[in-house]
């Protein structure tokens, strides 16, 4: 199926730009989040039209995101977790008790933008973890995971 990109998406393209895609990827993903819309005439035409606004609201959204990554960058964020007396987690930090942190701390980053490569932290210590604020922002943090003092 061929779409036309309404936002930047990653290993895909560009704002505007007509792609082929797999019709799954595009009815079940691209359309219904608005990253896409299908590519029939009347659409480019429309597009074209609307092409100055669009990307106006790209690069406002590219600003807020660079904004908010210059703040979070470097920054450490404590977790407590239990852990056992070897270091070890009982259970795991994962990305959502990440976002959830930064949330406390007064950054709007959802559980989907924390990524970590490595899987969920599992012991005690400090962690890199990156946040993908946008196609073209990523900061890392640091996740200081301590034992849980009852």
């Amino acid at each position: 199926m061929q779409i036309i990109l309404l936002e930047k998406v990653a290993n895909l393209g560009n704002l505007g730009d007509v792609v082929r895609v797999k019709d799954g990827y595009a009815r079940n993903f691209l359309i219904p989040t608005k990253l896409a819309r299908r590519a029939t005439e009347a659409a480019i035409k429309e597009f074209e039209q609307k092409r100055a606004d669009l990307e106006k609201a790209a690069a406002e959204k590219h600003a807020a995101a660079q904004a908010l990554g210059d703040k979070l960058a470097g920054k450490t964020f404590r977790i407590a977790a239990k852990a056992g007396v070897d270091g070890r987690l009982f259970g795991s930090v994962t990305n959502h008790d990440v976002a959830d942190a930064l949330g406390k701390a007064g950054y709007a980053v959802s559980k989907a933008q924390v990524r970590m490569p490595n899987g969920p932290l599992k012991a005690v210590g400090e962690h890199p973890v990156t946040v993908g604020l946008h196609t073209d922002v990523a900061v890392e943090v640091t996740v200081h995971v301590v034992a849980e003092s009852d």
